[in-house]
């Protein structure tokens, strides 16, 4: 992938903002700095990092993508009343892997889980 002003602030906006931006969260923090920076751009390369494997994309509860920029194998928790996503620990992954592997017959590479429910914060609200 060829070197862009804009594709690397992108990576760096996503890698100091641990938050899980959508495309536009995206596109509102990297105005700050770029302000001509137009949305399409933001798009267009933040599916190129995603499609390349440089960052993740995560399927919010309501069809929104967002982005991550931590890519080590790590999993989600997704709140379905806030929509927050959270990132959780890998721990567990590798007995996961064996197991599925041991009845599959599959080779598994890695492991991406996402689980959804109800954050802390949501629970204390109510």
């Amino acid at each position: 992938m060829k070197y862009s002003r804009q594709r690397e602030l992108i990576l760096k906006t996503l890698q100091e903002n641990r938050i899980h931006p959508t495309a536009e969260k995206v596109y509102d923090l990297i105005r700050q700095t770029l302000p001509n920076i137009s949305l399409a751009t933001v798009y267009r390369n933040l599916n190129r990092l995603s499609d390349a494997g440089i960052i993740r994309r995560i399927e919010g509860v309501d069809g929104i993508f967002r982005f991550d920029g931590e890519i080590h194998e790590h999993h989600h928790f997704i709140c379905k009343k806030c929509g927050q996503i959270y990132d959780l620990s890998n721990e567990g992954c590798e007995d996961l892997k064996e197991k599925f592997a041991a009845t599959s017959g599959f080779i598994i590479d890695d492991c991406d889980i996402t689980l959804q429910g109800t954050c802390n914060k949501c629970i204390t609200k109510n």
